[in-house]
């Protein structure tokens, strides 16, 4: 398969990889670069570099998925790349393929998948204070506890519209709205992908 023919059909490859020229700028403006080994100017340099194995070595890998999608080296480059989309065209090419399943951060996308894509397309929020039980967040602490306990009211007092339809904070969405939200999933080919995520990291 010719993985660099996959990204060359996503625009966000052809609009984020013009003429890099590795000054590194991107680099020193990224958080992820800071805390993590991933590094934009060294990603665009092997980008550029065209060899097949190294390019699904990448595809493999945990390093595309370090990137917090912050385009920061969007707004410094002086040349007007982005690896941050480039990012993007790599890791839709290794879902595509399947090949984010070598990869422990790229089989996260199942949580992600299982949290934020059922909310959004059960309540129409990609988070509800309904769905975040404090068992599974424990990062949250105990004041989360009572707060989940307590949602109606706590939310209320804040002038949310919690359980109502209308316009305020997580206010229920009119089914009408709902339907239209999954249809454009339907159209897009989103629900389709979010399968195929699922079946790939559980066979």
């Amino acid at each position: 398969m010719n993985y660099y023919e996959l990204l060359e059909q996503d625009i966000r490859y052809t609009d984020g990889l013009t003429a890099c020229m590795s000054c590194g700028i991107c680099t020193s403006v990224c958080p992820a670069a800071e805390f993590t080994d991933y590094e934009p100017r060294k990603l665009m340099i092997r980008i550029q570099k065209r060899n097949a194995d190294e390019l699904e070595r990448l595809l493999k890998s945990d390093y595309i998925w370090n990137c917090g999608q912050c385009m920061s080296c969007k707004t410094r480059c002086p040349r007007g790349n982005t690896p941050g989309m480039v990012i993007q065209a790599l890791r839709r090419v290794a879902q595509i393929t399947g090949l984010f399943v070598h990869s422990e951060k790229g089989r996260q996308q199942l949580m992600v998948k299982k949290s934020i894509g059922e909310n959004l397309l059960s309540m129409g929020f990609c988070v509800h204070p309904d769905r975040l039980h404090p068992e599974t967040h424990p990062e949250q602490g105990p004041v989360w506890e009572w707060v989940y306990e307590n949602r109606k009211e706590v939310y209320e007092r804040l002038g949310a519209n919690i359980y109502h339809e209308g316009a305020g904070a997580v206010r229920d969405i009119d089914a009408q709205s709902m339907e239209e939200l999954r249809s454009i999933f339907r159209e897009t080919g989103g629900d389709l992908f979010m399968q195929k995520i699922e079946y790939d990291t559980t066979e």
